[in-house]
């Protein structure tokens, strides 16, 4: 890997430089929560690195909630999103594979891949529900973005990944090799103690392909039970980084808007006879765990969950699908 280490201060800079060609957005923290914001001047000093995580997944800068797909669309200014975890990266290689199809692919979903530079934070440390590497996903980033940074000793040291990333640490002059061998240790150093983090957080929960065999042969009396407290409110799909279930709805016009769905929605199996193949929530319930662990699998090579863990945050009837996935183990 290729590392470029630049003052904390020159960054702010160079990230202020930027705000006259791009829009920038970038991980932010607050008393409460962490989570995505528009950059301006004044709160470059606020951005957050390598604190897993943001509220929203990345994969709402890509598919949003609601667009109207025939309207014609503005150019848009190029755009940078920054501190992103190595889990939503990943999430976007389903993503692409999906929505990036050689036969039929997304062009709107293509123009915000392409228009984007993405810039990963690495995690130190981890919060409660993370479990990325236990589905083989390490909790920093090596492909799929262009960029990875890693503050250490006051200095923002980056890892070019991409084209790109390469091109556009060009256009930042103050930024030099790494002078010094000792900091890449230490940043191995610290890639290792988030790994022995999640490592010890999550003991005997099962990999993603052994969990697609415990869900695959699950019985119904696990899916009552978990379902229980289920609402159908949809939050665990709707903030999940993979999910990308959507409608298309037609309006007067011939206009088309596509609007993000889910499956825990009463009603998204029904069809115009009536017939509902998912009427009953525990069918709903286990649907979306097929989904993920069996389904997606069959067809897609990257994996469909990701460990951030945001669906179990989300989730208001307080189901802990690791929970679920130990008693099934």
């Amino acid at each position: 890997m290729h590392y470029k280490s630049i003052t904390k201060e020159e960054w702010d800079k160079a990230i202020g430089r930027l705000l006259v060609t791009h829009d920038i957005f970038a991980s932010v923290s607050d008393d409460l929560s962490q989570d995505y914001e528009f950059i301006i001047s004044e709160n470059i000093i606020r951005i957050t690195y390598n604190k897993p995580k943001p509220v929203t997944s990345l994969k709402n800068f890509f598919l949003p909630v609601k667009e109207n797909v025939t309207s014609e669309r503005e150019s848009e200014r190029p755009r940078i999103i920054i501190g992103a975890p190595n889990c939503d990266i990943e999430g976007l290689a389903l993503l692409d594979e999906i929505y990036l199809d050689k036969d039929f692919n997304d062009p709107f979903y293509r123009n915000r891949r392409e228009n984007t530079l993405l810039i990963a934070s690495d995690c130190k440390g981890i919060q409660e529900h993370c479990h990325c590497l236990t589905y083989g996903i390490r909790p920093f980033s090596e492909t799929l973005t262009d960029l990875a940074i890693i503050i250490q000793d006051g200095n923002v040291i980056l890892r070019i990944i991409s084209g790109k990333g390469e091109d556009f640490i060009k256009g930042v002059s103050s930024a030099i090799d790494i002078p010094d061998q000792k900091i890449l240790e230490a940043i191995e150093k610290e890639h290792s103690a988030t790994e022995s983090l999640l490592a010890e957080a999550n003991k005997g929960l099962p990999d993603y392909k052994r969990t697609g065999v415990i869900v695959r042969n699950a019985t119904k009396e696990i899916w009552e039970k978990y379902s229980s407290n289920c609402v159908s409110c949809g939050a665990c799909a709707a903030i999940c980084p993979t999910c990308t279930c959507f409608l298309l709805i037609d309006k007067p016009g011939f206009e088309k808007v596509k609007q993000l769905d889910a499956c825990q929605y009463p009603g998204f199996e029904r069809v115009a006879g009536g017939e509902d193949a998912l009427r009953m929530l525990h069918n709903r319930f286990r649907n979306r765990y097929m989904c993920k662990y069996v389904w997606k699998p069959e067809k897609f090579k990257p994996v469909a969950c990701t460990g951030c863990g945001r669906c179990i945050e989300a989730c208001i009837g307080k189901i802990n699908k690791n929970e679920l996935f130990m008693e099934l183990a």
